[in-house]
């Protein structure tokens, strides 16, 4: 299961509940439903170190309404 540092309520919507872990055996069979369950139990662990590890990301513009300094004038 995937059991990181999530607090209990996070972890229960990342579970499957009997029920659905109980139709995945009936429907595909005790293997294939270990083998889609244990998948589905990595993915959510690799969404939520995903999610620790979110930055925000501000894009950097270069000001184009800067005022250019006024050419230098030559000494006469």
């Amino acid at each position: 299961m995937t059991k990181l540092s999530m607090g209990t309520d996070e972890m229960k919507e990342l579970e499957l509940s009997f029920r659905s872990r109980k139709a995945l055996t009936v429907h595909v069979g005790e293997a294939a439903a270990t083998e889609i369950i244990d998948f589905l139990d990595r993915l959510a662990e690799r969404v939520e170190q995903l999610e620790r590890g979110k930055v925000d990301v501000i894009q950097i513009v270069p000001m184009t309404s800067r005022k250019k300094a006024p050419p230098l004038r030559k000494a006469a």
